[in-house]
């Protein structure tokens, strides 16, 4: 079975997403996928829809969580799509 991609919006300067980008690497221990990491402020869209959301996962193209990441809905978005 070939991981999932994982998309992390997310910006510089933000505790949240240092903490989520931490969940993130500690679930590839245990589940193969890959991460994307993109900047919402390098693009004016993505600043637009994710500004006061980040960090936001993505599993698949579906916007899985946001703010206050929950390891469980990472988790099984990994494991059951």
């Amino acid at each position: 079975m070939a991981g999932k991609k994982v998309v992390f919006y997310t910006k510089i300067h933000c505790p949240l997403c240092d903490k989520a980008h931490k969940l993130l690497q500690d679930l590839q221990k245990e589940i193969p996928f890959t991460i994307e990491t993109v900047d919402i402020y390098k693009n004016d869209v993505l600043l637009g829809k994710y500004g006061l959301m980040i960090p936001v996962i993505e599993v698949d193209g579906a916007e899985i969580d946001y703010g206050i990441i929950s390891i469980d809905k990472v988790k099984k978005a990994l494991t059951n799509f």
